[in-house]
């Protein structure tokens, strides 16, 4: 929330008599007094139990930073920690972002909750986002599936391993669609049994958000919504009993606008690319625009949400994503997709660009959304895969640079600043 400032005109300025000074004790000890209201009225900002208040959700909304793989110590962990400190940041995205590889998955729990531990030391407010992605593979079949998971969807106990092929579409739809990965049917009941196996084991180690992915992909068979709001009633249900606050915040990429069953939101907030826009002519400058391929702005379903408060839109987030490079890297309309930005993913062109620029971009971009759709809010980069074969680089960091982390970009004190001065009160 911004605050107007009280700026004191210089005792040099002008002639100070007792009364003045009396006066200006007065008027500080006053000032004193509200500063202390308002932290006590602004002490509950990040505050929730069981259901999050519009107010609290877009609070931290408005401090999102993504660090791709946090809890599993990709960058620097310790520097990472002191950059959300210095940042403020409150709600990490993908921290968990596990991209196939599913034979790793239980061992990556055990860092990953002991590493939870530490982000909560400097900050226990601070929410961490964990993804289950539009991805299985083969890899899945070395997981065992528990028993608890099982009397969850009130399937028969066995003693056996996620099976892989009863996950995928029946008639091969997306098979192999990530090369060795491919795109699981959230209708069948393998599928459901593996999400509530994942969403769980995160909400035991301290997750209390999960991104869920490209959830369009994945319900071509459930259209009517029957099938996802299951999952999530059963996750909700067990974040209920095992989270952190009682509740699992849920989201993700919508080009639709959002999922809507029976007026009622299946996500807590929605999340989306940002879809910058070349500047045509204009080598490597970019800009944000309404109606530019599928972009969120001014789009995002309202309803009634899981916490029970109705909006017209939901809030949500959009953030620099990750999908590649083109094969014209530099290049203006690339080609193959209508989403390159100078023939880059989001998050590569971004850091391709001068410090200069990217300091300037954030400001507009953080300022443009604001006042283009207050719904929206911008998540910050922190950490992220780039591709970068012109500049032989493959990871972002926001990080100053320094012993830990000598190849960071620097963007963390702009990010700093642009939080610090708040949002327009409209």
């Amino acid at each position: 929330m911004n605050r107007s400032k009280l700026t004191l005109t210089k005792a040099g300025d002008f002639p100070i008599t007792v009364a003045k000074l009396v006066v200006l004790s007065v008027l500080l000890l006053f000032l004193s007094g509200f500063s202390e209201t308002i932290s006590d009225r602004t002490a509950d900002g990040f505050k929730f139990k069981r259901k999050i208040s519009r107010e609290v959700l877009e609070n931290y909304l408005d401090h999102s930073m993504t660090i791709q793989s946090l809890l599993i110590g990709r960058g620097n962990f310790e520097d990472n920690l002191r950059m959300i400190k210095n940042t403020g940041a409150k709600f990490i995205g993908r921290a968990v972002c596990q991209w196939g590889g599913e034979a790793e998955l239980l061992k990556n729990l055990e860092l990953e909750k002991e590493l939870i531990q530490k982000v909560h030391q400097i900050d226990p407010e601070i929410i961490l986002q964990a993804c289950i992605f539009e991805i299985v593979t083969e890899q899945v079949n070395q997981v065992p599936v528990p028993e608890w998971a099982f009397k969850a969807l009130k399937m028969p106990v066995e003693k056996r391993n996620f099976n892989y092929e009863n996950m995928l579409y029946s008639d091969g739809k997306f098979k192999n669609h990530w090369g060795r990965g491919s795109v699981p049917d959230v209708s069948k009941s393998e599928t459901q049994l593996y999400f509530i196996f994942q969403a769980a084991s995160y909400i035991n180690i301290g997750i209390e958000a999960i991104h869920f992915g490209q959830v369009e992909l994945m319900n071509k068979n459930d259209k009517s919504l029957d099938h996802y709001s299951k999952v999530l009633d059963l996750i909700r249900s067990y974040a209920r009993k095992h989270a952190r606050h009682g509740m699992i915040i849920c989201d993700a990429h919508v080009p639709g606008g959002g999922f809507l069953r029976e007026g009622k939101l299946l996500m807590d907030f929605h999340s989306f690319p940002m879809r910058i826009m070349e500047v045509s002519g204009n080598p490597e400058e970019a800009i944000l625009k309404v109606g530019h391929t599928d972009a969120l702005y001014n789009r995002s379903k309202g309803g009634i949400t899981y916490s029970g408060w109705k909006c017209e839109h939901l809030p949500y987030l959009v953030e620099f994503d990750n999908y590649g490079v083109s094969k014209n890297p530099g290049a203006e309309n690339a080609g193959g997709i209508p989403f390159w930005v100078w023939g880059y993913d989001e998050i590569s062109w971004f850091a391709h660009q001068s410090k200069e620029y990217r300091t300037k971009w954030l400001w507009y971009a953080y300022n443009w959304i604001q006042s283009t759709d207050p719904n929206g809010h911008l998540e910050m980069p922190g950490g992220r895969q780039t591709t970068l074969p012109l500049d032989k680089k493959w990871w972002y960091a926001a990080n100053n640079a320094g012993n830990l982390v000598p190849d960071g970009n620097g963007d963390e004190d702009t990010i700093r600043d642009i939080w610090a001065k708040g949002r327009i009160e409209k």
